[in-house]
Parts: structure tokens; sequence; C-alpha cells
């Protein structure tokens, strides 16, 4: 097997279609590649980070706007859920309608139990061991830390009464796996030796070392999360972009245009260094942008307060929104330098500090 270290891409570069230049048996193949004019926005787990997506949506439409394209398609690579405090909020935001771009909601093995917990209230030993409890909390409810068989059902009725339809929904509605051009998406992985038509759901959504370790290709390159990694871990036949945002603040999105690969630049960096803005009356009524941040309550209260006529906006998710507005009405308003600090393309200078 190849050193996995060789896969491992230096994020601060700002071209990545070099990955397909290392060693493997596609040097010798055309580079793989999606459908012209498409391009993916692939996002890795989220897990109950909800402010974090709520900006990297924000980001997206930046980009789109900076960067036009026929079609641009975002993917969710699933496991929506658990782990972090705010679940609920996830699904809020992912279910709002008049999304852009075209999204694709892909299962996850977390996705597996709100479900069947509702119908098995017994589940919720199992589920908690994956952050059941702090879902269950996102949604109102109480849980003790060793809830009983009496609490579990009665948990189980408070969530059925909690959950909206339109989350049901969504769970219900999510896929396997996508298939764009050469690559495939999915939660966990593939069986090898199996194919794609034959692959059950329970390794799509589990799998893990014989999948990881293997060293061959696979019939497509293969997107995935559920093995958490601290950066992207770009290699011949897979390509992992879970890099644990519940507990490293860093959500993926990773770009596929053409046989090009590259991500967007961390979220929190490129909130960071978002121009300031003043708001005008024409921002802060019908923004598109506001309502997306809303799910975030900080930043919806941050918003609203300086969200005033001729006065500077301080929360960044509310700059990103107006940002986001602003470009999608006319990209012109801005100049080159302007431009080239909202761009979640480029390079950042941001230091490795700490964060939450």
């Amino acid at each position: 097997m190849p050193n996995p270290s060789l896969f491992i891409l230096v994020w601060n570069r700002v071209e990545f279609d070099l990955v397909w230049k290392l060693p493997s048996r596609r040097n010798e193949r055309k580079p793989p590649h999606v459908p012209a004019g498409v391009r993916i926005y692939a996002i890795g787990d989220v897990h109950g980070r909800a402010d974090l997506l709520a900006s990297l949506l924000l980001q997206i439409e930046v980009d789109i706007a900076l960067h036009p394209v026929s079609r641009p398609i975002a993917v969710f690579l699933g496991d929506y859920i658990d782990r972090g405090p705010d679940s609920k909020e996830v699904l809020d935001l992912l279910v709002t309608p008049g999304r852009t771009p075209e999204m694709v909601f892909l299962k996850g093995n977390h996705e597996t139990f709100l479900l069947h917990f509702l119908k098995t209230p017994a589940l919720l030993d199992n589920w908690r061991q994956y952050g059941g409890l702090e879902t269950l909390v996102s949604y109102g409810l109480k849980p003790p830390m060793n809830p009983s068989f009496n609490d579990q059902a009665r948990l189980a009725r408070d969530l059925a009464s909690a959950t909206p339809e339109s989350h049901r929904k969504f769970f219900e509605a999510l896929k396997l796996s996508f298939v764009c051009g050469d690559f495939l998406f999915v939660h966990a992985g593939l069986r090898p030796l199996i194919p794609i038509q034959q692959q059950i759901e329970d390794d799509l959504l589990w799998i893990r070392d014989d999948f990881l370790l293997w060293d061959k290709e696979f019939e497509k390159i293969v997107v995935h999360g559920h093995t958490p990694v601290l950066e992207p871990d770009i290699r011949f036949n897979r390509i992992n972009i879970d890099t644990g945002a519940f507990a490293t603040g860093r959500l993926t999105c990773m770009t596929i245009e053409a046989a090009k690969i590259m991500p967007l630049i961390d979220v929190r960096d490129w909130l960071d260094e978002l121009p300031d803005v003043e708001t005008s009356h024409d921002d802060t009524i019908g923004s598109e942008g506001f309502q997306r941040v809303s799910a975030s309550d900080n930043a919806r209260r941050a918003g609203e307060s300086n969200a005033v006529a001729g006065y500077p906006v301080r929360s960044p998710d509310s700059v990103a929104a107006i940002h986001a507005k602003r470009l999608k009405e006319d990209v012109k308003v801005y100049d080159a330098t302007a431009r080239a600090r909202l761009d979640p393309r480029r390079s950042t200078n941001a230091s490795s500090h700490p964060r939450r």
C-alpha cells in the first residue's frame, strides 16, 4: 500500500488538480472529472454544528456569485445530527424552502437512529453512545443521564411531538449514494470488489477499515466522510472530508469542477477576513441571508441589533449574508481587492490559533 502521507495535501495551496499527479494507476488515464458545466460542493459531516453550516451555506453562495457555473450542486455526505449542540437547527437550515444551489442529501449512520428510536425507545441505550442525548436536548427535551425504560418511552413520545413533519420527510428522503461523472458520493465507503449497485446499506453507512485500507481502484473515486481526519485526505481512489466539525470546528467543503479538486478555505478564517459593511434599508428587508442566519440564536440577535441602516454590522454571519446578497445583485459593486477578500478559494494568512 502506498504511504498515506503521500496523499495528504497542504491546504494553503490555491489549485488542487495536482492531486491526480500523485503516484497511482490513474496516471495513464484521463483525469477523473464531472460533466461540463457542473460544480460539486461536497460537505462533510455536520454533526449538530448549525453555526458552521449557516456560515458555509453563505460561503457557497458567495463562491457561486464570484465564480458562476451553470449547475452548482451541494452534496451533503450525511451525519447531520448528534454529538454537536444544534441538531434541530441544522435540520431547520436544510429544510428551508427556496434553497440555492441544488442540493443532494445523503444518509449517514447517525440518521438511522432517530426514526428507529421513535419506534423502539430502548434503542436510546445505543443511540446515546453516538451523541443522541445532544440531539434530544436540541429538540427541547431534557433526558436524564441514565434514562430508565419509562424515561425512554416518554422521551420517544416527546420527540415524536417535537419533530416537525418537514424533518421526518427529510430523513425519509435521504439517499444512500450519488454519482456524478467519475465520482461516487457516499457516507462511509464501499465494500471492495462488490459492484456499486450491489453494495448493502450497512456498508455504505458504517464501513471503515476494509474500505479505508483498500489500496486498489474502485469503480469511481469515492468521496466520503464518517471517519474523522485532521484535514481532508485525498488519495488516488478516495477522498475523505470528515474533519470532525463537532469537535474541531472545521466543516470541510470540497469543490469538484471538471478535473479540478480544491477545498473552500476554512469558513471561520473566511468570516474573520471579510470586508466590513454598513447596512442600507435594502440590506435589512427581505434578505434571504438573514433568514438563513436566523437558525443561530446568537447570530440572529447580533444581526438584528446591528442591522440598522447606516450602522456597521458586527456579526460575522450577518456581514456574510449582506455580502452574499449584494454579490448576487451585482458583482461589479466590489472592486478587485474586495472580491479577493471575499473569495472562498483564496489562500488564507490566518494563524492556526486554537478554535472552539
